[in-house]
């Protein structure tokens, strides 16, 4: 989930054709999780094929995908590796709130109630999904890059470099390591229905600029990463009754967070390690971002004939990919 930075963060509107012949990093095990949330039934159950394998997953990762593709959005999508060892902690929290929501949609199911926000608390992403998820991302031509560590830092690290121009993810960890754009809500334009309510929202697309939030505020970004350690990490719990308003006064009124931490009389377990693990984490500049024809034979044996998905709608998708590519290589390799 990360760190909840969105009460200080000024956040701009953009539209996708902003990001129109422009690379972006996007955080695969955060979109997923999107699709995985957002693309379910009316009562929250997942799309599933004839099995019962979730597929809402697939779904969202061919059809709006493509959709972004064709306004010319070029995507390179960024798996995370190994955790850092400090996030044992959070996972096993994940896992016990996935179970509760579990449970809660089940009752909600069986007394006919709206249990569609719980459906979304339960999703899991497991192994054969980010197995499937490569698998057609790499049939439809789209560049990976496998992170050492964090999916979030090694895109952070890409952007940085200018290899990509953004991080597309809902988190803001992102900004904690170093990446100088972030997008939010790409994935998830369009209406949104709040919870327990028949209302629609619009939802969308977000820039953050992590240099002009830094001089808004007066921060460097190693005082934002020690805010977000005293709100509380996916590696800490941070100091009780401190939100990030609080931080940023903290960290404005003492300096660093070793100051602040003297003068509330508090500790935080390893937050050097954590500090020094934002600013400087793991990553790789063994990748190569380029887009390759997609393989229409493979997609439909795939999603088609394993999966149970629509043939007609797949075939005039993998057209629209197509056409895509094709035009990148008649106007000076725009993919790459």
């Amino acid at each position: 989930m990360g760190v909840d930075l969105g009460d200080l963060l000024q956040k701009k509107k953009i539209e996708i054709k902003d990001l129109s012949g422009k690379w972006v990093a996007v955080d695969a095990f955060n979109t997923l999780y999107q699709f995985l949330s957002i693309i379910r039934q009316k009562d929250g159950t997942p799309l599933m094929d004839s099995a019962g394998r979730v597929t809402s997953h697939l779904s969202g990762l061919l059809y709006r995908t493509t959709n972004l593709i064709e306004t010319g959005v070029k995507l390179v999508f960024v798996f995370d590796g190994e955790p850092f060892s400090m996030k044992a902690g959070t996972l096993q929290d994940r896992a016990k709130i996935r179970m509760k929501a579990a449970s809660a949609w089940e009752e909600a199911l069986a007394e006919g109630e709206d249990g569609f926000k719980y459906a979304q608390a339960a999703s899991k992403l497991n192994d054969e999904m980010l197995g499937d998820s490569e698998r057609l991302i790499k049939a439809m031509g789209l560049p990976i890059v496998q992170a050492p560590s964090e999916g979030e830092a090694q895109a952070a690290f890409m952007a940085s470099k200018g290899d990509a121009y953004a991080v597309v993810s809902q988190d803001y960890d992102s900004l904690l390591f170093g990446a100088p754009r972030v997008v939010r809500n790409l994935a998830i334009t369009g209406k949104r229905k709040l919870p327990r309510k028949n209302i629609y929202v619009d939802v969308d697309p977000e820039l953050i600029v992590l240099e002009n939030e830094l001089a808004r505020m007066g921060l460097t970004h190693k005082q934002l990463v020690e805010i977000a350690i005293m709100c509380g990490t996916d590696y800490n719990s941070g100091l009780f009754g401190i939100g990030p308003k609080k931080g940023l006064k903290l960290i404005k009124e003492n300096g660093d967070l070793e100051s602040v931490l003297e003068k509330q009389e508090e500790t935080i377990e390893n937050y050097e390690k954590i500090r020094d693990f934002f600013l400087h984490p793991p990553v790789t500049d063994d990748y190569k971002i380029v887009m390759a024809k997609p393989k229409k034979t493979e997609i439909i044996s795939f999603l088609v004939d394993e999966r149970d998905f629509d043939f007609e709608r797949v075939e005039k998708t993998i057209t629209r990919l197509e056409e895509v590519y094709k035009s990148g290589q008649s106007t000076l390799d725009h993919w790459l």
